[in-house]
């Protein structure tokens, strides 16, 4: 249903025109003449204005460039006097979204205001649209064109506008803080206050009077109240990094925020409600944890409402190269590439501190390199004892799934491409090829097609 107003001095065209609006189901109110509607807009905004052109004291062109200006959205259609057609064209040049001839044909003017109505509602999506991308790509920090990161960027945009409760899990450096500001900055809680805490470098004697508060005499030393995380992430978002490092009692107070936004603050008698986003992140396997005694089941539940898995770099691989991009811009090195050879020689490394760890190695080559360009012998990578130097004989980490993923793309870049003879190197069918890309994620299609 749309917010419609007919503007005519003739009570009888209003009365008609509204009444015809009304059997499609609109909402209609009506006017006497242009500073009435501005007066019926300021009350109520409409979607969409019939307004006749001649009209006194304020007429149709006055309106239609005063709703132009302070209703932007709102679209505008002229009825004009039949053989006017000069003040018709004016109109349209004015900004008018149609004209109609009067006397009006009652059909006519329900199918323009249903064409113009679905015409303003795809408008309205894409501006939504417009603003959703803009927000990304001013708040975006998830550096990236891999398939699995759009896929997750797609997640954290379906999930940012709920209220839902997030569990992020990935791997040591794999962007989980990254990711919750993400979900903070494309919600509607976005101006609101972001605190995040890490859980595991909080001793357990203070985790509960950090995220809680406590009151003045709670314990020695506490000769004041404090207020809490939780109380100064209030209209906002609160982010619990490193969850399966908090204790038992932390965990059953976190049950009843999760349940209710209540909490009382260590020594405290009076109960404090806050009203805010609770994510929370962890690297552990919180299922063994449940299994161990370790964390409770009932809180894991209520935390995995929307469970979101990220992505170790070893499965984005091809995320490399932008992300060294975006590294080497912000120390300085703006439109400085890395050579192939290095380039190569960081896509074979299965990178077990993910992100982050490229990071330390691209700004340990800044400063090896000094003002000369970066080289492949200042990219530093650990061997499999923990020192630093090339690949070496020995693999940095005995995962199979890991080496198989750097066999295959080996095998694909020794055959260029050819997926066949890739299949051939590896002792392998093609189907077989097939199916084992398809399962560590490897894209068929970017690894090139055979000649």
């Amino acid at each position: 249903m749309a917010q419609i107003l007919v503007v005519d001095d003739e009570p009888r065209m209003c009365e008609v025109v509204s009444r015809a609006l009304k059997k499609r189901g609109h909402d209609v109110r009506t006017a006497s003449d242009g500073s009435d509607a501005l007066s019926k807009l300021a009350e109520a905004a409409a979607d969409l204005i019939f307004t006749d052109q001649r009209m006194e004291p304020m007429d149709g062109m006055e309106l239609l460039q005063k709703v132009n200006a302070e209703y932007p959205a709102t679209k505008v259609v002229m009825m004009t006097a039949y053989g006017e057609v000069e003040h018709a064209v004016a109109a349209m040049k004015a900004g008018a979204a149609h004209y109609l001839n009067k006397p009006v044909d009652l059909e006519e003017v329900q199918l323009l205001a249903e064409r113009l109505l679905a015409t303003q509602s795809t408008e309205r999506e894409n501006r939504q649209l417009r603003q959703v991308l803009d927000r990304q790509t001013a708040d975006w920090e998830l550096i990236g064109e891999s398939v699995a990161l759009k896929e997750l960027q797609a997640l954290i945009l379906r999930v940012a506008p709920t209220d839902a409760t997030v569990l992020i899990r990935g791997e040591s450096g794999t962007g989980k803080e990254l990711t919750a500001k993400a979900i903070h900055k494309n919600s509607a809680r976005s101006k609101g206050p972001f605190v995040a805490v890490n859980c595991a470098a909080i001793p357990d004697s203070l985790l509960e009077s950090e995220l809680f508060g406590y009151a003045k005499g709670a314990f020695t030393g506490a000769d004041r109240d404090k207020l809490g995380l939780f109380s100064l992430a209030n209209h906002g978002t609160i982010f619990l990094d490193e969850i399966g490092e908090a204790n038992g009692g932390v965990q059953s107070k976190l049950l009843r925020v999760l349940e209710e936004r209540k909490f009382i603050p260590v020594g405290g008698h009076k109960e404090i409600e806050v009203e805010l986003r609770i994510l929370a992140a962890t690297h552990r396997n919180l299922e063994d944890d449940i299994d161990e005694g370790r964390f409770r089941e009932d809180l894991f539940y209520r935390f995995n409402v929307f469970p979101m898995d990220l992505p170790p770099l070893r499965a984005r691989s091809e995320d490399i190269v932008p992300l060294v991009a975006e590294f080497l811009n912000q120390l300085g090195r703006a439109g400085e590439s890395l050579d192939r050879a290095s380039l190569e020689k960081m896509r074979l490394y299965p990178w077990p501190g993910n992100v982050r760890e490229l990071r330390n190695i691209v700004e340990r080559a800044h400063i090896l390199a000094g003002p000369a360009p970066i080289g492949i012998e200042h990219i530093q990578l650990p061997d499999g004892r923990g020192r630093r130097g090339g690949l070496g004989d020995e693999p940095a980490d005995l995962n199979i799934e890991n080496h198989e993923r750097r066999l295959i793309r080996l095998a694909l870049d020794r055959a260029n491409g050819n997926k066949t003879q890739a299949a051939k190197l590896l002792g392998l069918t093609r189907r077989a090829l097939y199916s084992r890309m398809e399962r560590l994620e490897i894209p068929i299609d970017a690894a090139g097609e055979d000649s």
